[in-house]
């Protein structure tokens, strides 16, 4: 029998303690895109090695106020760890914009990193390298598995939490408390 995936975008996925691979552990990643060919998310609780200023400088996008660019930039993923993402409530005024959610964006274009530098880029956005990705059925296989919980995506927990908190806050949002699970998944 063939499970046709329930959509998913716009939802997180909160990694439960038992899972084990080291490019998710403890992490927190925003659904973007779901549907029979996959998913592609965002990991929203890392930081990279990098900040906005220095990748900004890599691209040769001079300006922006100090606090932007010593903005941390998340490491996204594992697929396409050179690309950047740009999460944002700003709309889709900027080349190369999807849609997520209600005022929630993700661009990929360097227009939105430049009108960000000139002060005009959306009130709210985060630079991350890299995405996430699942085949076809490869999440839905996952969240069966219990390595998995989805909880409804918030604008104070993509933007606001501090990164080291937002793994606790996202199973907090749907009444799980990680102090209280235990470490290991099992079937009945």
């Amino acid at each position: 029998m063939s499970v046709s995936p329930t959509p998913l975008a716009n939802q997180l996925l909160i990694a439960l303690p038992s899972l084990a691979d080291s490019n998710f552990s403890r992490s927190v990643a925003l659904i973007c895109q779901h549907d029979e060919d996959g998913a592609m998310g965002i990991v929203v609780n890392r930081a990279s090695e990098y900040t906005l200023g220095e990748v900004l400088g890599q691209m040769g996008v001079e300006g922006g106020s100090e606090s932007l660019r010593a903005q941390p930039v998340l490491a996204g993923g594992p697929v396409h760890p050179e690309r950047g993402f740009v999460l944002h409530d700003g709309g889709l005024q900027w080349d190369s914009t999807m849609q997520i959610g209600e005022r929630l964006y993700l661009t990929t274009s360097r227009d939105i990193l430049e009108a960000m530098v000139r002060g005009e880029g959306p009130r709210n956005a985060t630079v991350a390298l890299g995405c996430a990705g699942w085949g076809s059925g490869q999440l839905e296989r996952e969240l069966a598995d219990n390595d998995w919980l989805t909880a409804p995506s918030d604008a104070e927990l993509l933007f606001s939490l501090p990164l080291d908190s937002r793994w606790q806050a996202a199973a907090g949002r749907i009444g799980v408390d990680f102090a209280h699970l235990a470490d290991y998944a099992g079937h009945a």
